[in-house]
């Protein structure tokens, strides 16, 4: 498995990660599928696994994707020492909704209760503030993830759906190594605002969310013509092109598409092999 320094540290995580959301969320596979996931993933050379405290059906079920990583992580059989697990805080899930919650003894409860989800052993590797909450500063809200640093409960730390404006005011309070921003076929906004573009010159790695639509529009990419047409020529999927696309688009990208099935993560890693040309890239670049 290729790899790829994460931000300026000296970790090195595989050029692929997972996304576990589609594991507890929504209609959501039983255990006894998702833990196979992750075990293949780990199997394929994938050691970058993204998760959040909000990935779960409801407030009632918090946490349950860091539960179901850890679980999987401490039944594998082969070594798991490199393994950099990625969580976030700061989002609520009220009714299957998502909301915005940057209070900063919120953020200190669930910094502590992700930390007991992913085995209570060791630090976080990467925390992740989820989403700038109005209501609160940046300074604000990272605070107690600055005591977390320094009492050893996070590695790293990184921010998610923050521009560079905020990307910088993080910066003032705690140490960033990543950026986790909306970046697909159809949201290019990362290109235009200047994050993609910051990511590259401060040296932090960039995870892009969302990379095939989400649920309501990854089965349209069969219906992009280019997208369509470069998977035919290279015989591979058109989940493997965007992949390849957006690992073509800036050194500093790591995607981490979700997976909920065994056969959709070892599709994901064929995209390692998938290299595209600059005009290859360009006839992607203007599809919207």
């Amino acid at each position: 498995m290729e790899t790829k320094q994460l931000g300026k540290t000296d970790v090195f995580v595989s050029a692929i990660g997972l996304g576990g959301m589609p594991m507890s969320v929504y209609d959501r596979p039983p255990e006894s599928q998702s833990i196979p996931v992750i075990h293949r993933a780990l199997d394929l050379g994938i050691t970058f696994i993204d998760t959040a405290d909000s990935y779960c059906k409801d407030e009632s079920d918090k946490h349950h994707n860091e539960r179901l990583i850890h679980k999987a992580l401490a039944s594998y059989p082969g070594d798991v020492s490199q393994v950099i697990v990625a969580t976030k805080g700061g989002l609520m899930r009220p009714h299957q909704n998502w909301t915005r919650n940057g209070n900063p003894e919120h953020l200190r409860q669930t910094i502590r209760a992700s930390f007991a989800a992913l085995g209570g052993e060791k630090p976080i590797d990467l925390w992740q503030y989820h989403s700038p909450d109005p209501q609160y500063t940046i300074a604000q809200s990272l605070a107690p993830v600055k005591a977390a640093v320094e009492e050893g409960l996070i590695r790293f730390v990184g921010v998610s759906n923050f521009s560079v404006a905020q990307i910088k005011q993080a910066q003032d309070v705690v140490d960033i190594i990543s950026v986790q921003n909306q970046y697909s076929p159809w949201e290019r906004q990362p290109e235009t605002d200047g994050v993609l573009e910051y990511c590259e010159q401060e040296g932090l790695t960039f995870l892009p969310w969302s990379p095939f639509g989400g649920r309501r529009r990854y089965q349209d990419l069969q219906d992009i013509p280019a997208i369509a047409q470069l998977a035919k020529d290279k015989g591979v999927s058109v989940y493997c092109i965007v992949l390849a696309w957006l690992r073509a688009k800036s050194p500093s990208i790591l995607p981490i598409p979700g997976a909920s099935k065994v056969s959709s993560i070892e599709d994901t890693v064929q995209a390692i092999g998938v290299k595209l040309s600059e005009a290859e890239v360009q006839k992607i670049s203007v599809v919207r």
